[in-house]
């Protein structure tokens, strides 16, 4: 047999001495065949290397086993660690994943993405974007309507799982509060991401019920670098005892900052992070912050787009994985 010919279901069924019907069995896993006709079939394919066409039979049953996960960008810890809980979730399910980045998040770049996915072999998305999707984003023209959102709003068509944002900085604030702070600081994460508008406005909204003053936010973007010009801010005001900052990364760039200013961190100020990033435990100061479920969080996500492709019926709703407190050394009493 030359071998420039692509090997048929026929050929393996000649070989094997069976019908082309029951080599289509064999190769889609479907019962009904004996034990030995079946080894006999799965000898043949190996004999003359056949490889069943995927792509075919997942046309037959109407899956492809593959899902697409979307996002605005992979240099964010939540978004690669979410990332990650969708992987090992779908693998898990005999699932693999295609993952897609947006660039410049707007209706067009979105859009285009799902566009490029519908003439793919996906059957379900999941959509990770920092701003509030259902708000800002036309979900409802998208050509794909298997769906679920993370890190957004619950005002939406499709369903939505996140991590407890508000309840994080309750955790966060009131862990400060019962130490005695009153002065407490926020640096958040940028404007247009819903989960940092989400813990600023908890911040604010905890201690103002306590009659306290909410200093005037102090706006990062997410990065050490935006942590650390924010720490420069927080030392030369010199007033705050305590400051919760909305995720790890800006925290490391802030306790850099107060290293250099010679501002003590706990004795001095009081530093809680929010995330919990494999290397919090050993920043220069252990770092007390809100643990995040991130790897559950993906995992619900790909039990979402599971169901919704078993059954056919997508069922709009919020999910909400619980934040958890995690007290290391760089929070105490005010000195």
């Amino acid at each position: 047999m030359s071998t420039t010919t692509p090997i048929s279901m026929a050929d393996v069924a000649r070989h094997a001495g069976v019908s082309a019907q029951t080599v289509s069995r064999v190769s889609n896993g479907a019962p009904g065949v004996k034990g030995p006709t079946r080894e006999r079939v799965l000898r043949a394919m190996r004999e003359l290397k056949y490889r069943p066409n995927s792509a075919a039979r997942a046309l037959k049953r109407g899956s492809f086993r593959s899902i697409a996960v979307v996002l605005s960008d992979l240099s964010s810890t939540g978004n690669l660690r979410t990332l990650r809980g969708v992987v090992e979730a779908a693998a898990a399910s005999d699932y693999s994943v295609t993952v897609r980045t947006l660039g410049a998040l707007t209706n067009e770049s979105l859009r285009g993405a799902f566009d490029r996915l519908s003439e793919s072999a996906v059957d379900a998305a999941v959509l990770l974007v920092e701003m509030d999707a259902s708000a800002e984003l036309n979900l409802d023209t998208l050509p794909l309507d298997r769906l679920v959102i993370v890190d957004s709003h619950a005002a939406t068509a499709f369903p939505v799982v996140d991590s407890d944002q508000a309840a994080g900085a309750r955790q966060a604030v009131d862990h400060l509060l019962a130490l005695g702070h009153r002065g407490i600081h926020h640096v958040s994460g940028p404007a247009r991401s819903f989960s940092s508008r989400a813990r600023a406005a908890a911040w604010r909204e905890r201690i103002e019920e306590r009659g306290l003053y909410a200093p005037d936010l102090i706006q990062g973007d997410w990065s050490a670098e935006s942590g650390y010009q924010a720490g420069h801010r927080l030392a030369d005001l010199g007033s705050a005892t305590a400051v919760f900052v909305a995720n790890d990364e800006m925290a490391l760039g802030l306790l850099r900052a107060f290293g250099e200013r010679g501002v003590r961190v706990p004795e001095d100020i009081s530093v809680i992070g929010f995330d919990d990033i494999e290397l919090a435990p050993n920043f220069p100061v252990p770092l007390t912050t809100v643990h995040q479920d991130f790897d559950r969080v993906g995992a619900l996500c790909v039990e979402t787009v599971l169901r919704q492709i078993d059954s056919g019926v997508v069922t709009p709703g919020l999910t909400v994985v619980p934040t958890r407190l995690v007290v290391r050394a760089s929070t105490s009493a005010p000195d």
